[in-house]
């Protein structure tokens, strides 16, 4: 008999995580409490955009059970995933507040486990077990990539379950559901499962903060960072992902998670530098893109400027700590006016841009422009008619932000072309 599953916050990784299971030919029964949430979903409505998510919600309906009462996933689960978000607070430190609110919610018996699916600081585990001593814990951090969440979940480089003395029960039962689906499977501890999550992606956002500054040193010797970076991961023990030079990280994880991890070690009485200086980079890098706009335009006063692409990375609408949010704020601040244009995430992003304007197409966006920024790198720019935008524009400037398009072309096509590190 297929273990029955419950699933407590149905944001992006919350419904992933359900639907995936469902797939499974797992009863998945989750909770949320945002009654709204909970009706759209119960009549199949997926409100953001991630690929294979809503078929994979239509397809196993019957098998998917949305509620906003949570004794009723107590009544049918002994499994509990927590899925709720943990923003960073003020201070760097993970918001731990919604964690908190499930754990009260649930019943310190030995009859259920948490299952920490949130990204929570190493040490959360054992506080939880502390307060609620007959619960049973079971660290199970999850690694998915927007834009390919879905094939990441049932397609598992590894699965790290972190379970303490005591609670071997629970732990073998998490296996159990994630052996069928391939992938290494990590048994640790709580709070060594805690730091992998943590420490994982502390290490991507270096890589890219070191890329970034190898690139910047390319722009002064005359070298091509692309070139620099084929080279380099082509060494094993260096490798090639996470070695694309560009604006910088964003989304939801880099950010938040190379902060709580400074904020962990800081308030643990160590400083980390490294990651001091790899947030120091990501932030200046985005500087550096206004740079390369003035240096062909002048002045940004009265300049009509260009967003190509707005959510963080392509194949989502996702917008948190996206580099449009920074960019525009910028160019505004220069005295710009920004037009924006994302294929997915304009409904997204038209609250948190409420001052600039938003575009239907490429075309447009590029329509009577002084300059542009390729900011996500959406596969349909690469299929543009460049030659036609660049005459459609007053002044046919492009920084490209993340190394998309080819500088050749796209000087050919007219314009002025600025990549990053090339």
């Amino acid at each position: 008999m297929r273990e029955t599953v419950g699933v407590v916050g149905v944001g992006w990784v919350g419904l992933v995580t359900a639907a995936c299971f469902a797939s499974r030919g797992h009863d998945v029964w989750a909770m949320d409490v945002d009654e709204a949430k909970v009706a759209e979903l119960s009549s199949g409505e997926v409100t953001f955009h991630e690929p294979g998510l809503a078929e994979l919600v239509t397809e196993h309906a019957r098998r998917l059970h949305f509620t906003s009462d949570m004794d009723e996933v107590l009544a049918n689960s002994r499994l509990l995933f927590c899925c709720v978000d943990t923003p960073p607070t003020y201070s760097g430190d993970a918001d731990l507040s919604r964690v908190m609110t499930v754990v009260e919610r649930l019943p310190d018996d030995a009859e259920h486990a948490l299952v920490m699916k949130s990204t929570v600081p190493s040490g959360t585990g054992s506080s939880i077990r502390r307060e609620m001593p007959g619960l049973a814990y079971v660290s199970c951090p999850e690694f998915l990539k927007e834009g390919s969440a879905v094939a990441d979940f049932l397609n598992p480089d590894r699965v790290v379950i972190g379970a303490d003395p005591g609670d071997e029960w629970a732990a073998d039962a998490v296996t159990a559901l994630y052996e069928p689906l391939g992938g290494e499977i990590v048994r640790t501890d709580v709070s060594s499962a805690e730091m992998i999550k943590l420490a994982s992606n502390a290490f991507l956002a270096t890589k890219i903060s070191f890329i970034n500054e190898i690139a910047n040193v390319c722009e002064e010797v005359g070298a091509d960072v692309t070139e620099v970076a084929r080279g380099m991961g082509l060494d094993e023990r260096i490798g090639g992902s996470f070695l694309k030079a560009g604006i910088g990280y964003g989304g939801s994880c880099f950010p938040k998670d190379v902060s709580a991890l400074k904020q962990l070690a800081g308030n643990s009485g160590y400083h980390f530098q490294l990651l001091n200086s790899v947030i120091e980079v990501n932030e200046l890098q985005k500087r550096r893109v206004i740079g390369k706009l003035t240096k062909h335009l002048g002045s940004l006063v009265g300049k009509r400027i260009a967003l190509l692409g707005l959510a963080f990375k392509p194949n989502t609408d996702d917008m948190r700590e996206a580099s449009s949010l920074v960019l525009s704020a910028r160019l505004q601040g220069e005295g710009a006016e920004v037009v924006g244009y994302d294929p997915v995430a304009k409904d997204a992003a038209s609250g948190l841009l409420p001052s600039i304007e938003f575009a239907s197409s490429p075309g447009e966006a590029l329509a009577g422009a002084d300059g542009a920024i390729l900011v996500t790198e959406w596969s349909e720019f690469a299929d543009l008619d460049w030659p036609a935008l660049a005459a459609e524009m007053t002044s046919a400037v492009i920084v490209d932000g993340r190394n998309f398009l080819d500088p050749e072309r796209m000087r050919a096509a007219g314009f002025a072309y600025e990549g990053v590190g090339r």
